[in-house]
């Protein structure tokens, strides 16, 4: 069977040993809580590539949030559902899947856009515009520079690709996403910090 998991489920121990059961503190965090905090309370949060739950959906329901998770690695799921038991998640593509045939006030996508293919990206994003209510918020991290750039992904050696940061701004703008901020955080990580306008005019 394909593994759809961009190659996770094949370093899980590694990951569950790692980044898998980061602390609140770590890397990402501060940007990711000061973000919920800007929606309203007890929004629904949905965060893409969720892996164990640790440490970026833990935040979200420390905000006292309405949280779903979503994640292709079988292994990285099951620690999921043992770190938060009462957040639903569904293992499956962030491509392919249902989103729990659901709406949401905010999206979160964090290490996740640049380990699909670009068609992939673009569609993804479609479909972030298509869950997210109106005035809602997309939160995603790939590379800041202006032009396509493709590195080895730190974890599974596989090849990541950054849109560039002007294609980024144009999807996002056609799906009626604008970004509002852009910014670091200490692991030089780039956030794009985006809100769905209230009507969208989508080019034909």
């Amino acid at each position: 069977m394909m593994d759809q998991s961009n190659g996770y489920e094949r370093v899980a121990a590694a990951f569950l040993a790692g980044r898998g059961r980061a602390p609140s503190t770590a890397v990402g965090t501060r940007e990711v809580r000061d973000w919920a905090r800007t929606l309203p309370p007890g929004a629904a949060v949905i965060d893409l590539g969720c892996g164990t739950g640790l440490p970026i959906t833990k935040v979200l329901v420390d905000e006292q949030l309405n949280v779903y998770g979503v994640d292709a690695a079988p292994s990285l799921v099951e620690a999921f559902r043992h770190n938060l038991p009462d957040v639903p998640v569904a293992c499956e593509s962030v491509v392919e899947s249902s989103f729990f045939n659901r709406t949401f006030d905010g999206v979160v996508a964090w290490g996740l856009i640049f380990l699909l293919q670009p068609e992939e990206q673009r569609y993804l994003i479609q479909r972030v515009a298509d869950i997210l209510l109106p005035g809602g918020r997309f939160l995603f991290t790939s590379s800041c520079g202006t032009e396509p750039l493709v590195w080895n992904d730190g974890m599974t050696d596989l090849e990541s690709r950054s849109l560039g940061a002007a294609e980024y701004r144009k999807l996002l703008s056609e799906v009626g996403l604008h970004v509002t901020r852009e910014y670091e955080d200490i692991g030089e990580n780039h956030y794009y910090d985006t809100i769905k306008a209230t009507s969208v005019n989508r080019q034909e």
